[in-house]
């Protein structure tokens, strides 16, 4: 991980074409700013971790729903 220090209103730039610039900076939290090509996708990491924990709940539950189906199948069949 590269670490890098910056103040309010300065600028990071990745691969000639993302810019990152610290737009404020308070107590506990910092405002960035992200400019970058519309074909670059932006989203908070936490955003990403949420989905990927509702698409395996979501698994798990067809998964079960799945198995709860086809025991009745089989009941209904005897």
């Amino acid at each position: 991980m590269l670490v890098i220090t910056r103040k309010t209103d300065e600028s990071l730039l990745i691969a000639d074409n993302i810019e990152i610039t610290v737009l404020e900076i308070s107590k506990d939290r910092v405002k960035i700013g992200v400019s970058a090509p519309k074909d670059i996708k932006v989203i908070r990491f936490e955003l990403i971790t949420a989905q990927n924990a509702n698409r395996e709940s979501a698994e798990i539950i067809s998964k079960d729903a799945l198995n709860a189906l086809m025991n009745t199948a089989k009941i209904q069949k005897q």
